[in-house]
Parts: structure tokens; C-alpha cells; sequence
């Protein structure tokens, strides 16, 4: 293979046979199972980096089903998002992501820098409760519940929360092991079709785990339950802040010294 077709190939791991397709991705019937619940100002700080600021102790914990995704498959996800505010701007930064597919994880990763792990999470219906569980190995550590659509909501207050640009942390590896991309990297959901919104009694239990630490971010009291049923697509982002550029900055200003 001569490098012009490296260079023309490339764009996902592994070279020949990529872990996952090009964009755009489609979801279709993507569920949201949302928890909003408060937490301590003090956890919040010690994990959203800056530029991004806390303006509230809540914590967004989300239970996502995707049965129909383009270049991805059928899946579920699981993690925390916390709201935050950049240049006034409110927007939500994601802390953490756990779900069961190989190609969104690589996906994730590696295009926005999305928080995944693999884990096994879960959305069912039971009765009449709306049910989400994270398993990682054996241990349960996450289950929220909710009163199954007890009401409906008003949608342009959800279109404007799904308008909301969201923020990740991307971080790629140098060969040695030192970070060689660090950067905040905004994001947006597009083409958004909103199919259904409700809300309803809920409740959230996070357990503590040594890799899933989703009791990291402490429940002190849960605000409410939402349940959303749209169609989207996942917008590229944009980097928003360079962390080595102001590493690279800072260490020319000392050279200059």
C-alpha cells in the first residue's frame, strides 16, 4: 500500500477494515430515559474542566436506547451529563458513558471524544414503571425508575434542551504515553424530530464501583424523571478549546523568558 492510499484510506481504526463507517449517523427512534437529580457543587468542580463552568449542583443521568442507527447498530448507553455554561452559553458536558457496542465506543471515541466504556446497560418496561439498569461485570451499579408517561410534556421546552450544543473532552495518546490531542470539543444534535415527551415520579440508586464510578457524583436528592422519543442525527463537532495550544503557548513564553 503506498502512502497516498494510507493517507486517502484513513480515517478510522483498524486501516482495512474500519471499526465503524463515515458520518453522518441517523438514529431513529432513539429513547431517552432521563433522571435529573442534585448533587454535591464540590464533585461537579473537581470534574468539569475549564473553560466550562458550573452553574447548578445537577447531574443528568441518562439511560439512551438506539434500536436503529446508522453505521451502528442497535445499542444501549448509560452515563452522567452534567449542565454547564461556556462563553454564556448554557450546554451540557458529558462525564461519563457506558454501553454494549464495539463501534460507537471506537466511534465515539475517536471522532468526538465521547466518555465510553463497555458496559451492559439496560431499558425495559415493567407494568407500569419504566425501568434502567448499568451492569459492569456482575455488579449492578446503577438503576433508575419511573412512573411509566404519566404526563405529557410541552415540546418546545425539549427541543430546546436537544438544541443545547453538548461538550466532550477529547484526549488521544502520544506513543509515549503523553497526551498529544487534549481538547474540548462541542458538539450538536440536528435534524431533530421530536415523537413524544413525558415526565413522572422518579427515583435513582448509584452504587460504588472501582472503574463504573457513577456514585462518584453522589444522589442528595432527584429533581424528576423525563422520557423522550425522537429522531436525530449526531453532528461532527468543533473544537472549541485547544489545552495543547495553551501548553504550547505557555512553554514558548517561558522559553522566551
Amino acid at each position: 500500500m503506498k502512502i497516498a492510499d494510507v493517507k486517502r484510506q484513513a480515517f478510522a481504526m483498524p486501516l482495512t477494515n474500519p471499526s465503524f463507517p463515515p458520518g453522518p449517523y441517523r438514529f431513529v427512534d432513539r429513547e431517552y430515559f432521563i433522571v435529573t437529580y442534585e448533587t454535591d457543587m464540590s464533585a461537579l468542580r473537581a470534574v468539569v474542566p475549564e473553560p466550562l463552568e458550573v452553574t447548578d449542583p445537577i447531574v443528568k443521568y441518562e439511560f439512551i436506547r438506539m434500536p436503529d442507527s446508522t453505521g451502528f447498530g442497535d445499542y444501549t448507553e448509560t452515563g452522567q451529563v452534567i449542565p454547564v455554561s461556556f462563553e454564556g452559553r448554557q450546554g451540557s458536558f458529558v462525564h461519563s458513558m457506558y454501553l454494549d457496542d464495539e463501534a460507537p465506543i471506537a466511534g465515539g471515541r475517536e471522532l468526538w471524544g465521547f466518555p465510553k466504556k463497555y458496559a451492559k446497560p439496560h431499558i425495559r418496561v415493567e407494568k407500569d414503571v419504566l425501568v434502567g439498569t448499568l451492569t459492569y461485570g456482575s455488579i449492578v451499579c446503577a438503576t433508575a425508575t419511573m412512573g411509566f408517561k404519566h404526563r405529557a410534556l410541552p415540546a418546545e421546552p425539549i427541543m430546546e434542551s436537544l438544541r443545547e450544543p453538548g461538550f466532550l473532552l477529547k484526549i488521544i495518546p502520544h506513543v509515549d504515553g503523553t497526551p498529544r490531542i487534549c481538547e474540548l470539543v462541542e458538539y450538536y444534535l440536528e435534524d431533530i424530530v421530536l415523537k413524544g415527551a413525558w415526565s413522572g415520579p422518579a427515583a435513582l440508586d448509584l452504587k460504588p464501583h472501582a472503574i463504573a464510578n457513577v456514585a462518584g457524583l453522589p444522589v442528595r436528592r432527584v429533581i424528576g424523571g423525563t422520557h423522550i422519543v425522537a429522531d436525530l442525527t449526531l453532528g461532527l463537532g468543533r473544537v472549541a478549546h485547544d489545552y495543547m495550544a495553551e501548553r504550547q503557548g505557555q512553554s514558548l513564553a517561558a522559553a522566551g523568558e
